[in-house]
């Protein structure tokens, strides 16, 4: 999950080097959280934050194949 999050990412970004996720076990539920350079953001949210919506729906389905939850964060 974590390495195709990274993936997904790096493919997105100018600068692939600074993409990093976190990966963080919750209640039932794993969170991972995904950071970018400052200048990267807007291509990892999108217009109206459709990339990520998109992000967060291919994350959730691939989990759902494996019986897990996943959700995903976008940190600044």
């Amino acid at each position: 999950m974590k390495e195709l999050l990274t993936y997904v990412a790096q493919n997105l970004v100018e600068h692939p080097e600074q993409v990093s996720v976190n990966q963080v076990e919750g209640d039932g539920e794993t969170v991972l959280e995904l950071r970018v350079a400052p200048e990267d953001m807007g291509k990892v949210i999108g217009r109206q934050g459709r990339i990520a919506k998109e992000i967060r729906i291919l994350m959730r389905s691939v989990a759902q194949r494996s019986g897990k939850r996943v959700s995903v964060e976008i940190v600044d």
